[in-house]
């Protein structure tokens, strides 16, 4: 094995979030988003039975930058949609296309169409403008004054081609999907329809290039004869149908030749040509292709004082050109009258089903396949148990294949003394070390502005970004509390605790956010939800997560390597120098690599029944750094003996142990300590006992026997 198959061993993400739970509208897959404005395109704003987005904004308030979103909805939801007729003439067809939001809720029903021309190809594709009003409650007095949030132009009715309007939407739109309804197979005759009076007469100018149904391109050369406006459309009838034994494909139907027409149409005071292919006539042959098409000739054109071709004037529709939605200004999805060109609504619903353990789980398993996480959030779901929306996420956390997620949860929002703390801890099922449970839920300004008083939020979103502002600062190993871990967006908490308090709850594993004078509302607990010492904080656990994604993605080089001493050595290289690299920031204990970790990869950690399955194992230790979670400082007060002259009064310090004089302290002149810490006078010329101030320097007589005070 050469040094070229081997790669560095990259430090895995262990800031990026996921969240779960209802949003207004959004994909019903795992999408990531990297802010707070992605997060309002693709998902909405906030609602009123979630917390989902007040969550995710905190999150990027509090130093989170990029995070998945996984949208619940509940069983009996419903898509908004409309329906709207196709360009047939005379009669149109009812059901032309259905456009239908992206996903289901009532936020369909507010999502506005325009239906415009193609621009490039004006004849036969189309354009959707998509607007959507901005507050419910306002209907705007003119929706195109509205900037469109998307725009998809060239859209085509031909399944084949690559803007085909059911593949291009379901592709490259986040808001609306198309659906061509089987009732939608008009065709019409191809047809060119010329620019207004075209001039003549045509002189030498009699030439021209046409092609009917794709068969290629064919010189026409008109008559000189031909004078005016009728005599021109019989000529140019004549000159395409003797091309029928010129035809190019076998493909291409005889009667787009021998049925083709040239006739004059007058609008107005203005006329044209208007050129049609022999194909989709009535008792004709049907042919999806049928078309014409016109472009200059390189010597004596006609084209442009016919005003035949694109550039004159032209415009070509073909054979499916009749298949696409009508022109409309406004078309309202999900909320439309029922009438010309709109046949049908159908309105969006959010649902009001009971979400169910299901709903979660289900949700949860559309992680399974992404690895790029590793922090899991449920923020606040009133609909559901919060006891049981913590046991099924750190029981989904610990049962994923690489262990590699940890879970962030919190108590029901009514959880707001000591007691009930201590009871929503002691009453989960499955605790384990792969999540955390903090307490109490977090008092912020609303978001959403519906309210003038602070509302409560729970804090698993502050806390998802303030983890990875730790991370981004500090390194996973630090734990994400102390008077750094700072909560950013909280004016108040629901409770605030005292720390007997705290202490209790933290015994049991309960992480308390708290308020400090000088350090603000802060998160003061860094504890995993387990018994098993090893795991019992949450930077331990994490580290150990980080490591194990780390090594594992940085080997996957090693995989079908010969499985000997060379490819194990290899490993053991690979490995140490990722450690030792984690060990110079500080990321173990010890005071030397030998005591802060170990890679072990042999004879040992590999044996021969091993060696035959195609397995190689490697065995990493680490010596995790584990927070102070307390500081105990020891204070005593320095004291100084005096002797006092009975006569004089004179006082003569004769012990000071705060400027280190006379006998030690613990044994001064005259001084005996007894076993219960009292001082005893066993020299009768000692008749004061002071206190020294240990900054100051002032003296207290505590006792004092010239003057009768003290002890």
């Amino acid at each position: 094995m050469t040094d070229k198959n081997k790669t560095n061993i990259e430090s895995a993400s262990t800031s990026t979030a996921a969240f779960v739970g209802l949003a207004e509208m959004g994909p019903d897959k795992p999408r990531r988003i990297t802010s707070w404005t992605e997060f309002q395109r693709y998902y909405g704003t906030y609602i009123d039975d979630s917390y989902l987005a007040q969550s995710v904004f905190q999150f990027f308030n509090n130093g989170g930058r990029q995070c998945y979103i996984v949208r619940i909805t509940r069983s009996d939801a419903d898509p908004a949609s409309v329906t709207v007729q196709n360009r047939a003439a005379p009669t149109p067809v009812e059901d032309g296309l259905r456009f239908s939001a992206k996903n289901k809720g009532a936020w369909g029903n507010y999502i506005y169409l325009q239906i415009e021309n193609g621009g490039k190809d004006p004849g036969n594709e189309f354009k959707i403008s998509i607007r959507r009003q901005e507050e419910i409650d306002v209907v705007p007095e003119d929706f195109l004054n509205i900037p469109p949030l998307e725009v998809h132009d060239d859209l085509s009715m031909d399944s084949n081609s690559p803007n085909y309007v059911f593949d291009f939407l379901s592709q490259n739109s986040d808001l609306i999907d198309a659906e061509v309804l089987e009732q939608n197979v008009s065709l019409q005759r191809g047809i060119h329809r010329g620019g207004f009076n075209p001039t003549l007469p045509l002189g030498d100018n009699n030439n021209f290039l046409i092609n009917l149904d794709y068969d290629g391109w064919h010189l026409i050369e008109l008559s000189d004869t031909a004078s005016t406006f009728d005599d021109i459309a019989t000529s140019i009838t004549t000159a395409v149908v003797a091309l029928l034994p010129q035809k190019k494909k076998n493909s291409t139907p005889d009667v787009a030749f021998t049925d083709f027409t040239c006739t004059t149409e007058t609008v107005g005071d203005q006329t044209r040509l208007v050129l049609e292919s022999g194909t989709n006539t009535p008792a004709g042959t049907v042919s999806l292709t049928s078309s014409v098409r016109i472009q200059n000739a390189s010597t004596n054109n006609a084209t442009k004082l016919l005003k035949l071709g694109e550039s004159n004037g032209g415009l070509s529709e073909d054979a499916l050109a009749v298949r696409r939605p009508a022109n409309a200004d406004v078309i309202q999805i999900g909320d439309a009258a029922v009438e010309s060109p709109v046949t049908a609504v159908t309105a969006g619903t959010d649902g009001d089903a009971e979400l169910i353990e299901l709903s979660y789980t289900d949700a949860f398993h559309l992680l399974d396949n992404i690895t790029d996480f590793s922090l899991l959030a449920v923020p606040g779901e009133p609909l559901i148990d919060a006891k049981t929306m913590i046991d099924l996420g750190m029981e989904y956390c610990q049962n994923r294949s690489l262990q590699d997620v940890f879970f962030i949860g919190e108590m029901a929002m009514d959880d707001d003394t000591p007691t009930e703390a201590e009871n929503f801890r002691k009453s989960l099922v499955s605790p384990n070390s792969y999540g955390a449970l903090y307490f109490p839920w977090i008092r912020a300004s609303d978001p959403s502005g519906k309210s003038s008083e602070p509302i409560l939020l729970p804090p698993s979103g502050y806390l998802a970004g303030l983890y990875a502002r730790i991370d981004g600062r500090r390194g996973v190993w630090k734990a994400p509390a102390g008077t750094e871990a700072t909560v950013s967006g909280a004016v108040g908490l629901a409770v605030d605790l005292t720390d007997i308090q705290q202490g209790n709850l933290n015994r049991i594993n309960v992480n308390v956010i708290r308020r400090f004078p000088a350090s603000g509302i802060v998160s003061w607990g860094a504890r995993t939800i387990t018994s098993d010492p090893e795991y019992k904080y949450v930077p331990v656990r994490r580290m150990a997560i980080f490591l194990r994604v780390s090594i594992y993605n940085g080997i996957q080089w090693a995989v079908f390597e010969p499985n000997d001493e060379g490819l194990w050595a290899s490993l053991r290289l690979n490995i140490g120098a990722f450690m030792m690299n984690l060990f110079r920031q500080g990321a173990f204990q010890g005071s030397t690599p030998s005591k802060a970790f170990f890679v072990k990869c042999d004879s040992e950690t590999n044996i021969q029944a091993d060696i035959d399955s195609g397995i190689v194992n490697v065995l990493v230790g680490f010596a995790p750094l584990k927070p102070a979670e307390f500081v105990v400082v020891k204070i005593s007060q320095k004291v100084a003996v005096v002797r006092v002259d009975p006569v004089t009064g004179d006082r003569t310090i004769i012990s000071d142990a705060s400027i280190g004089s006379g006998p030690a302290f613990l044994a001064p002149v005259g001084i005996a300590v007894e076993a219960d810490g009292s001082l005893v006078v066993t020299d009768p010329d000692l008749v004061a006992v002071v206190r020294v101030d240990p900054v100051t320097g002032d003296r207290t007589i505590i006792s004092d026997a010239n003057t009768g005070s003290g002890p």
